[in-house]
């Protein structure tokens, strides 16, 4: 199963695009059907791939008569006013397929998103792994369990006859209770299924609630995916071991068109994004493409770093933000270099962004260290501007760790002088003036006039407030401002040498003091 939404976000990256419908995107669709040209009856399904038909009312009337929720046409013919009026009225979804697109690739896409489009708890799966675990279990005559490699339960059988305290504390809590765990690490179990295909029996272990298991290596080639599970009171006979096999092999078919089908969606969607980021004129179109509603956007940008060594876990945060179909999703992401981009719907208020950064990180191991920054909201054609506003708002985030996320509205003034800074460092600012003609004395005659300088300026001239802020008497800064206007040419009474002076102190790294 799959809903309309989701099928019609990943067909806009093959250029389908949707002509009219008259059905809410939550549609779910269970069933796919192909037009046959022989058959005295139409086909009947939830989606109809009308090949052969190029005449969208044609295929209109055939998915009608089929009882079709979508229907998709090789055409590139815009349909007719009546025609789209009939779809609305069966609720029907007409998707016109790009004529340069085979119908190899569209029904390839369009079988595994609609057969193997039910979501797990983590938001991805094959459809029927549960259903799997259940006819593995009649054929074993045991209840079943199928874990990933770390031991986490993704599928159990629904029959509990017999369960042991074991099972139970496994299926509640989603992985093998780590005592458990650490008896079949002692038993050799993992080592086991890490090298053999063979079923392995597990003798009882009553101090832990656990009948006996057999369990055998679920495998793609050479790399493990997983672990099936089967209880029992003593090592199966030749004929059940056959069927737990059998069923592992099963199982991971089930595993990698699972994967297959969330790397088709990872990168149909961070095509589109990366278009949105690097500017299109379309980017209200590719913005309708991810589904993403008609409201201002905002860029986060996050960096995942581990003790040691930087960006090492990057690719488990982009697994993260991409956790869940696009429609189940508030944000659509890219992995782009290091740094993971991600367009959230987010108005003037940025608590949206940060709840989104909140839970994301929370879901990432203590030792992972990351840092995001959140760009302003933007309209369809501002997002490149929110994208390099994200990216200074991390930069300025990577020199405070352990602070809240930097977000551009509330640091724009921090942003500026940063980019000043950068400039200065590359050798863009005066190396002659007032400024450095004062600094070279304080150097000298270890005098204090630049922190002078500057607390004068940033009080606007009063002297009671400048002398506050640097602990001296406001005698002491009016004869220190005395011997400065002796130093150097400072024309105090210019508003734009105050200014320049002012914020080639604020970007420079001369010491302070009083």
């Amino acid at each position: 199963m799959v809903r309309l939404d989701h099928l019609i976000n990943v067909l806009g990256g093959y250029g389908i695009r949707v002509a009219g419908h008259g059905r809410g995107r939550d549609t779910e669709l269970h069933s796919v059907v192909m037009h046959d040209p022989t058959a005295a009856d139409p086909a009947v399904g939830d989606a109809l791939l009308a090949v052969g038909i190029p005449d969208a009312a044609r295929a209109v009337e055939l998915a009608v008569g089929g009882q079709a929720r979508v229907v998709l046409v090789r055409t590139d013919e815009q349909p007719s006013a009546e025609v789209l009026a009939t779809a609305t009225a069966c609720e029907l979804c007409l998707l016109l397929v790009d004529p340069r697109v085979s119908w190899s690739q569209v029904a390839g896409v369009v079988y595994g998103l609609v057969l193997e489009g039910r979501e797990t708890e983590s938001g991805r799966g094959p459809s029927d792994l549960f259903a799997l675990a259940d006819t593995i279990a009649a054929a074993v005559g045991g209840p079943v369990t199928i874990e990933d490699q770390l031991s986490r339960v993704m599928a159990y059988s629904s029959v509990q006859n017999d369960a042991d305290p074991a099972r139970l504390d496994t299926i509640l809590g989603r992985r093998v209770p780590e005592p458990v765990r650490a008896l079949f690490e002692r038993r050799g179990v993992f080592t086991h299924l890490a090298g053999s295909d063979e079923p392995r029996y597990v003798e009882a272990a009553p101090e832990h609630g656990m009948r006996g298991r057999t369990v055998v290596a679920v495998r793609a080639g050479r790399e493990l995916l997983g672990s099936l599970w089967v209880t029992c009171d003593g090592p199966l006979d030749p004929a059940r071991s056959r069927a737990l096999a059998d069923g592992a092999h099963t199982v991971a078919l089930h595993l990698l068109r699972s994967r297959v089908s969330a790397d088709l969606e990872r990168q149909v969607e961070s095509e589109l994004v990366i278009q949105l980021l690097e500017g299109t004129p379309d980017a209200t179109a590719v913005i309708g493409k991810l589904g993403l509603p008609p409201r201002p956007l905002r860029v986060i940008a996050l960096q995942a770093h581990t003790r040691g060594e930087r960006h090492a876990a990057i690719l488990l945060a982009f697994e993260r933000a991409t956790t869940g179909f696009g429609w189940s999703r508030p944000g659509r992401t890219t992995l782009f270099g290091n740094t993971v981009y991600t367009l959230l719907p987010c108005d003037e208020d940025p608590a949206a962004a940060r709840d989104w950064l909140r839970a994301l990180v929370d879901g990432l191991p203590a030792h992972v260290t990351p840092a995001a920054g959140i760009g302003a909201p933007a309209e369809p054609g501002e997002i490149p501007a929110s994208r390099q506003e994200a990216d200074e708002s991390l930069a300025l985030h990577t020199t405070r760790p352990g602070t809240p996320p930097v977000c551009y509205d509330e640091a724009w003034d921090e942003i500026l002088l940063q980019r000043l800074r950068t400039a200065a460092s590359a050798g863009r600012v005066p190396s002659r003036g007032p400024i450095m003609e004062l600094a070279r004395h304080d150097d000298a005659h270890g005098t204090r006039f630049l922190a002078t300088l500057r607390g004068w300026l940033e009080a606007q001239g009063d002297l009671n407030i400048a002398a506050a802020r640097l602990g001296v008497h406001a005698n002491t800064v009016r004869y220190r401002m005395r011997k400065m206007a002796e130093i150097a040419n400072l024309e105090l009474e210019d508003p734009g040498k105050r200014l320049a002076m002012l914020i080639t102190l604020a970007i420079g790294d001369h010491e302070g003091g009083t």
